[in-house]
């Protein structure tokens, strides 16, 4: 766990209530972790070689702009704080220390990383958007109907549930995840009712120098 979490409070990620220490601990991290990542991988392709990589990725350069990952995570510890003061189901102090580490990039901040180890030239880098419902093909439409919100909200939740059920279930304990996640799956629906928000990917060719 990187330094500088400790003041994040309730927030189990980066929020619009953090500090700016918040971003620049989650900031750093990535950055240590993704030149390691890159240090390793040189040493595995040989000269000439080719990798493609694909991360989630933000469309903005500041971090505090509002990430779908931010948007969703914030609105499931504020659900985790009021079971905590009202309910007792989840103690006040293992939400306090509890953070969710993920980081995405912009794409300047990953070509930047990339550019300045030296070990791999950049030979190509996109970025795309897909819906949050990786079963709805539909790019069209700027809001879902309400029938088709229930079933995107139920996906996405499930796709969301299948990536922090652990990490939340081993910090937190299992007796309030189904809960959880049916409001998530609840909120999702509303939101997509009015408003199909994207995520978006950076898919970046390299060559080994």
């Amino acid at each position: 766990m990187p330094q500088g979490l400790e003041n994040n409070g309730s927030n189990i990620h980066m929020a619009k209530t953090s500090l700016p220490n918040v971003y620049q601990a989650y900031r750093k991290q990535f950055h240590t972790d993704f030149t390691k990542f890159l240090r390793m991988r040189s040493e595995e392709v040989v000269h000439g070689g080719s990798m493609v990589l694909t991360i989630p990725c933000r469309s903005l350069v500041d971090p505090a702009s509002l990430m779908i990952v931010v948007h969703s995570l914030s609105y499931s510890g504020n659900h985790l704080s009021t079971w905590s003061n009202r309910q007792g189901l989840v103690q006040g102090a293992d939400i306090n220390s509890f953070n969710i580490l993920l980081y995405f990039p912009c794409e300047d901040e990953g070509r930047n990383i990339i550019e300045s180890k030296g070990s791999f030239s950049v030979e190509n880098l996109n970025v795309f958007k897909v819906n949050w419902d990786p079963h709805d093909t539909d790019y069209t439409n700027m809001n879902d109907s309400n029938e088709l919100s229930q079933v995107h909200g139920k996906n996405t939740s499930k796709v969301v549930r299948v990536a922090l059920e652990p990490l939340l279930v081993s910090h937190l304990g299992n007796s309030i995840i189904h809960v959880l996640f049916k409001k998530y799956e609840k909120h999702v629906a509303d939101h997509l009712s009015k408003k199909k928000t994207k995520h978006f990917f950076l898919t970046i060719s390299l060559t080994k120098k």
